[in-house]
Parts: C-alpha cells; sequence; structure tokens
C-alpha cells in the first residue's frame, strides 16, 4: 500500500510513546536506563523535538530485537517529508533528468 504524501509520516518517538513503551509495561525513566541514555533525551524523542540518532537507533535496535535502520529509515522518512514542505526549492533548476542520474550510480 502506497503512503499518501500529503500525510506526515510518523516519528520515531511516537511509535515508542504510544505503542512500544506502553506495551513493555516499564516506566518512561526505567526505559531511558535500559537504553543508556538520560530520561531527558528519551522525553525530548517521545515529544518528538528531538531525532533518533544513529546511537539511539543501535540502542532501540538492540532492545527491540530489530534493526538500527529501521529507526534511520523512520527518522529520515519523517525529516525528508518536513523538508518537502519547509524547504522552497521553485528557485532551483533541475539538471539532470532522473532516469540520468540513476543510470550513473548504479
Amino acid at each position: 500500500m502506497k503512503r499518501d504524501p500529503n500525510t506526515c509520516p510518523t516519528h520515531p518517538g511516537e511509535l515508542l510513546r504510544e505503542d512500544l513503551i506502553p506495551a513493555t509495561g516499564e516506566s518512561k525513566a526505567g526505559f531511558a536506563r535500559l537504553l543508556g541514555i538520560s530520561r531527558q533525551h528519551l522525553h525530548s524523542v517521545l515529544a518528538e523535538r528531538k531525532r533518533v540518532s544513529p546511537e539511539v537507533a543501535v540502542r532501540f535496535a538492540k532492545l527491540f530485537g530489530n534493526e538500527p535502520l529501521f529507526w534511520i529509515r523512520m527518522q529520515g522518512v519523517y525529516d525528508v517529508w518536513h523538508a518537502c514542505q519547509d524547504v522552497d526549492v521553485s528557485g532551483v533548476p533541475t539538471l539532470m533528468p532522473p532516469e540520468r542520474l540513476y543510470r550513473r550510480i548504479t
């Protein structure tokens, strides 16, 4: 199923806050302790004020038994969506059509 480009993707903090942390039954302070990060840092991620860095993605992946790239991709999709909303590229020309660019990098 294709995602609606007009809908903001989920920030990793929302997934943690709404689904994953409650499912563990662990307090947020206990969760931060398990991760080896400060409560403030975790709170900032959960409040969607802070990005999931590669270092924190590695910690989340270990804790949940998945891959760090899951967290990095989720954060990246969220960040790029916001950049597309906020950055004015109307004055930036397109120098190379996509098919030519992809041929060069493959």
